[in-house]
């Protein structure tokens, strides 16, 4: 197996943060290989977020890769990303979100420790994100428990390095455009036998932008996760 890595990396109306996102990653990602690639997915936004994206091609040269869709949703934007991440030849692909909260800077111990398991998960420790975020942690994983019978720490972690044999496979068990595709993914990784590692990150707050998460939609977001896994536990157990 060979050491080509893309990372994955959702945006939607992003302005505020695309450019330090973009140049705080590139000299990360580009230090594991010379056609490792940052690849962004502009999820229809309606602010600047594509045309930034657009012009820091110009500064970072092909290990910025721009991709845009018209808008359906953080877990179809990553479901897209990983999709071109395999289709492209990766070996190795991470995952991070747009909104600079993860630290770039942990990544390279992520990198060392690759041999040891098919995916290594960041669990978000001590988050700095604000209780509502920590919330909808907590019950993801109740959901995920009750559902799937399934034990992980932090399921929905934008902060994970996965093989591309256990990506692609698992990714052959979760429906096309599912709204909450890293928890479902990390369920199928585990029911599938990977060896799923986990390790502490840092989270910090949003660095720019609007937190659109309130307690309306964290009770929205448990009741659609709940009857969504349910809807799935059903069928495959059919």
């Amino acid at each position: 197996m060979g050491d080509l890595l893309y990372a994955v990396v959702p945006a939607y109306n992003e302005a505020a943060n695309i450019e330090a996102l973009v140049d705080e990653w590139v000299p990360v990602i580009a230090a594991t290989g010379p056609d490792a690639r940052l690849v962004v997915i502009d999820d229809g936004s309606k602010d600047a977020t594509l045309a930034l994206l657009e012009s820091l091609r110009e500064r970072h040269g092909p290990t910025l890769a721009v991709l845009t869709k018209p808008n359906s949703g953080h877990g179809a934007t990553l479901l897209h990303g990983y999709r071109h991440a395999l289709d492209q030849g990766a070996d190795w692909v991470f995952q991070t979100d747009s909104d600079r909260q993860t630290v770039p800077g942990e990544f390279p111990a992520f990198w060392k420790a690759r041999a040891t398991a098919d995916a290594l998960i960041g669990w978000r420790r001590g988050r700095q994100d604000g209780f509502s975020r920590l919330v909808v942690t907590k019950v993801l994983r109740a959901v995920v428990r009750l559902v799937f019978k399934v034990r992980a720490p932090d399921a929905n972690c934008p902060f994970r390095l996965m093989r591309a044999d256990a990506l692609g496979q698992a990714l052959a068990a979760i429906p096309p455009d599912h709204n909450l595709a890293n928890v479902l993914l990390t369920v199928r990784l585990i029911q599938q036998g990977r060896t799923v590692r986990w390790r502490p990150v840092t989270f910090r707050p949003r660095q720019a932008g609007v937190n659109s998460i309130n307690i309306p939609k964290i009770i929205g977001i448990g009741r659609r996760a709940l009857a969504d896994f349910w809807g799935l536990r059903r069928l495959r157990q059919s």
